[in-house]
């Protein structure tokens, strides 16, 4: 039997956090390794199938999120999408605050609730960087964004 993460973290990036300007469909979940597996498996027998999951915050504030496979690249002659995405975040983000470098936890409780909770970043690694025109702007570099935490 394959064993289920009880919690995963991502630090996220400045698009994630929606500080780049453009629109994305939620964040990337990788396909491969240990990350995927805290999600419920979602099959490939139709497109684009997704189920809605319930975190509560340490308010006691309940977030809805969506686990999506897009998976349109296998039901469309044009699709090119195949990727995993958990959307419905923004609110939870812009609500708390959220920037890039910052830490979003995922957790299954043990009591059947699934938590979601924030830790700010203190030592991001922002590199300022100097475009053509003069203008300074921030970029923040980033190792791997997502990790399997087993409490």
């Amino acid at each position: 039997m394959d064993h289920r993460p009880v919690a995963i973290t991502k630090v996220l990036s400045m698009n994630d956090a929606g500080e780049t300007g453009g629109h994305q469909a939620g964040i990337l979940v990788p396909k491969g390794g240990e990350v995927l597996k805290f999600f419920p498996d979602l099959g490939c027998e139709e497109k684009n199938p997704r189920v809605a999951m319930y975190f509560t915050d340490e308010a006691g504030k309940e977030w809805k999120l969506n686990f999506i496979y897009y998976n349109n690249k296998f039901f469309d002659e044009k699709g090119t999408r195949n990727e995993y995405r958990l959307t419905g975040l923004t609110a939870y983000f812009r609500e708390n605050g959220l920037k890039a470098g910052d830490t979003v936890t995922l957790l299954h409780g043990a009591d059947s609730t699934d938590l979601i909770r924030y830790k700010r970043s203190i030592n991001t690694n922002i590199k300022l960087i100097k475009t053509e025109d003069g203008q300074v702007k921030k970029r923040l570099v980033l190792g791997s964004n997502w990790k399997v935490i087993d409490c």
